[in-house]
């Protein structure tokens, strides 16, 4: 066997294994959000506001669409993750056949959906005249490159099922390296705008989907199996889909409810758009730390479920809780005060009124980091435990609550209604997945007793 699959979590320090595990993974999705960031920079210094505006007006709706995709590939590593963890290897190599079937299958099918109806989702949230054409541009070439991106985030995945955070992690620093250079060059020595920035992004992703693909297939022994046996296993196929479909949702829910808020933020100007843009961009990269430590958990979870191993798992989610807490405290200050420098990175020196704008929105929502990092915590420990039908309840919760109270807000206190209406929402949902959690019920979830 390989040894970039030799990770085995099922013995060890619960704490010393899950920071190990999460902090490629972080410095990966650093890098991503990196990358995302200088989109936004890029356009918002080297365009204009409105360039930046019509990027940021796209992010939900984006979200919508390949968060489908992403869901089935979250299910797919719980149910590789669990077998890997009861050292069924022949099970392991049954599901990487099957899920690369429901990822690709998926992301054709969404990307043509998401192509075609683009224009239509954009004047769905009113995306204001000055902005639209950019935006659909924007949203168009993305779905084109969906399949890249799916590829990669799908073996991204199984790699990380087996325990291995470091391969998916060089291939994405090569993409994110990629990505600031084809930046730069198509924005500012070509002009091609917003298109530039999606271009840019489409070609890093299909890069470094095919450089994981091919070394997981020349490295990782446990995946490798004659061309005729690979085809989809019926019941894990059907096992996938039910753990897939819940997460997919919970994404979709999610991305539902960012677009409502999107929606409202719509409706003030171009200066509130892409204040929420840049805002937006700088608190992903915060957020970064609890998606990673997220992620982590769930790999250890699913392994540890699979091998009967209850009260470690119960000693990883504490660990890792109180790893975040600690974090998202510290990280507190930094943003609060920072507010203003952060805004000038995607801003031109007369945007004045935009800096502004986003120096509230981040003094707003950095007092909430510990809960909507105990969302990533809690939706991560439960998918990876098989219980994947609360973090889908998570995800409507988000839903209902952002929707209700952004409408509410913003009609009382103007466009800092959106802001509020995002912390009050964190707390609602980190506060569904602590229940579950501590409710116990998740310990007969284990997809190897229904199986």
């Amino acid at each position: 066997m390989s040894r970039t699959i030799v990770n085995d979590m099922t013995s060890g320090s619960p704490t010393k294994l899950i920071l190990k595990f999460s902090l490629p993974m972080l410095i990966g999705n650093l890098f991503q959000q990196f990358y995302n960031m200088v989109d936004s920079i890029v356009v918002g210094k080297y365009v204009s506001r409105n360039a930046l505006a019509a990027v940021g007006a796209t992010g939900s709706l984006i979200f919508l669409i390949f968060g489908l995709t992403f869901g089935l590939s979250a299910g797919i590593s719980i149910v590789i993750s669990q077998y890997f963890g009861a050292k069924d290897y022949e099970n392991v190599r049954k599901s990487f056949a099957t899920a690369t079937y429901i990822i690709v299958g998926a992301s054709v099918i969404m990307g043509i959906i998401g192509f075609f109806s683009s224009r239509f989702l954009l004047e769905l949230l009113n995306t204001p005249a000055s902005i639209i054409d950019q935006s659909d541009i924007y949203m168009k070439i993305s779905f084109v490159g969906i399949l890249g991106i799916a590829c990669y985030n799908g073996m991204a995945a199984v790699l990380r099922a087996l325990g291995d955070s470091i391969t998916p992690l060089i291939f994405l620093i090569v993409a994110s390296v990629l990505n600031v250079v084809l930046d730069l060059l198509f924005v500012i020595v070509f002009h091609w705008g917003v298109a530039g920035v999606a271009i840019a992004t489409i070609i890093a992703q299909i890069i470094s989907a095919l450089g994981c693909i091919i070394y997981a297939m020349v490295k990782v022994k446990i995946l490798r199996m004659p061309l005729k046996d690979f085809k989809p296993d019926p019941v894990i196929f059907r096992k996938c889909i039910h753990l897939g479909i819940p997460v997919a949702l919970q994404n979709a829910f999610v991305s539902i409810s960012l677009m409502a808020l999107q929606g409202v933020v719509n409706g003030f100007d171009e200066a509130v758009i892409a204040a929420n843009t840049a805002a937006s961009r700088m608190e992903q990269l915060v957020l970064q730390p609890g998606m990673s430590l997220g992620a982590a958990l769930a790999s250890f979870t699913g392994q540890n479920i699979g091998a009967g191993k209850i009260e470690r798992v119960k000693k990883g989610f504490k660990s890792a809780t109180i790893i975040i807490v600690v974090f998202s405290l510290v990280m507190l200050p930094f943003m609060y005060f920072g507010g203003e420098y952060i805004m000038r990175l995607f801003t031109k020196k007369e945007d004045i009124d935009v800096v502004r704008i986003g120096v509230e929105a981040i003094s707003i929502t950095s007092f909430f980091y510990s809960f909507v990092a105990m969302i990533f915590i809690t939706r991560n420990f439960l998918s990876g435990t098989g219980d994947i039908l609360i973090p889908m309840i998570m995800g409507f919760t988000e839903v209902i609550f952002r929707v209700i109270s952004a409408n509410i807000l913003s009609n009382y206190i103007g466009y800092r209604g959106v802001w509020w209406a995002t912390a009050i929402t964190w707390v609602l949902t980190a506060g569904v997945g602590i229940f579950r959690v501590k409710s116990g019920k998740w310990k007969n979830k284990s997809i190897l007793r229904q199986i």
